[in-house]
């Protein structure tokens, strides 16, 4: 591995605004903002949209979509296509 090419990889805490999820990991990312943890020391945090505490396939509040009812409007509409 050559020195002084690679980034530094380094605890950053990952915060999710709309959950409130806050997890401590390592990663190359960087910040200007920074947050005490549970163990006392300050991390760089970063904002993300969405994790696993937020999005509906995880929380289950994903919805089915009828795409059978789509299919059969759209032929209905503009014929069989053939």
């Amino acid at each position: 591995m050559q020195q002084g090419i690679h980034p530094e990889y380094r605890p950053v805490l990952f915060r999710d605004r709309s959950a409130g999820l806050l997890f401590l990991t390592r990663s190359t990312c960087t910040s200007d903002k920074t947050l005490e943890w549970e163990d006392g020391n300050t991390y760089p945090v970063v904002d993300v949209d969405v994790s696993s505490a937020s999005h509906p396939f995880y929380t289950g509040r994903s919805r089915t979509i009828d795409t059978a009812g789509r299919v059969e409007r759209f032929r209905q509409r503009y014929g069989s296509g053939r």
